[in-house]
């Protein structure tokens, strides 16, 4: 009797550490923003990171340039994001063989590696359309000054041709691009978090945020980069590490009591008298 009262306390236990933890797992599986709101895309890029043009993820935006062209978009990613970024190029009619090459840039301006994808394809002559791309590794709350690892801000898109006879040079081609983001969750998370994500005019937005004076007023309008994830940037203390922590110590807790439970046995025997 003892040990199936046991066993019933760990199965409920069980059962409420299920239910308190679902609502954490179908948070890490919201869905990214519809198709639906691609009208409000941008149709154009950027020629250079200063004039990159801002993209929030889940939209496809769409720009026409010519061949040889240097084309940029900038994006935002929190940490926790494993940021999957697309790109198909439409070519003309008639072209030699092209090489094309997307690649993507942190709030620092470092190139970031790609876990996987197709980030450089040739396009055989003839050929009406190449797609790129490439998924980054995880967007880390916080990192080592020395180390090149994903961090909370913005990212740039750069996308070009890489190998381009002279004979194509200038010919009209349309691009769209999207950013799409896979929530990681708690197994991402690191102990510590930046002051300010690393976004273009942060150090500008702050001073005129501390000060109200006329200088630093009109300082505000060098801020560069308007664009964050919805709701907030969210690089702080909780994880969903911590309702598996305190569900592991939930249950270590009880694992404890029983096997005190099971192991203390009945107490004295009665035939034994109290004095012995």
């Amino acid at each position: 009797m003892r040990i199936t009262r046991v066993l019933n306390t760990l199965s409920a236990a069980l059962l409420a550490a299920g239910l308190a933890a679902g609502p954490a797992v179908a948070d890490d599986a919201s869905p990214s923003p519809s198709a639906s709101d691609d009208s409000a895309a941008p149709t154009q890029a950027g020629t250079s990171f200063r004039t990159a043009t801002e993209i929030d993820q889940g939209l496809q935006a769409t720009a026409s340039g010519s061949t040889g062209d240097y084309l940029y978009w900038s994006f935002p990613a929190d940490a926790g994001q494993r940021p999957d970024v697309k790109a198909t190029v439409k070519l003309p009619d008639s072209h030699a063989a092209q090489t094309w090459q997307i690649d993507v840039y942190d709030g620092l301006r470092r190139r970031q590696s790609c876990q996987y994808g197709a980030q450089t394809r040739t396009a055989a002559q003839g050929t009406a359309s190449v797609e790129l791309a490439c998924v980054m590794r995880t967007v880390r709350a916080w990192s080592e000054p020395w180390a090149d690892d994903p961090l909370p801000g913005t990212y740039y898109i750069r996308l070009t041709v890489v190998n381009l006879g002279s004979a194509d040079l200038g010919q009209p081609v349309s691009a769209e691009v999207r950013v799409d983001s896979k929530d990681i969750g708690g197994s991402a998370a690191v102990d510590g978090s930046l002051a300010k994500p690393l976004v273009p005019g942060i150090a500008v937005k702050s001073e005129s945020d501390e000060s109200s004076s006329s200088t630093t007023k009109s300082a505000k309008s060098a801020v560069l980069s308007s664009i964050e994830p919805d709701g907030g940037w969210s690089s702080g203390w909780w994880t969903d590490r911590w309702v598996w922590t305190g569900i592991g110590g939930v249950l270590a807790a009880l694992a404890g009591i029983g096997g005190y439970a099971l192991t203390r046995g009945s107490g004295r025997p009665s035939r034994i008298p109290p004095g012995a």
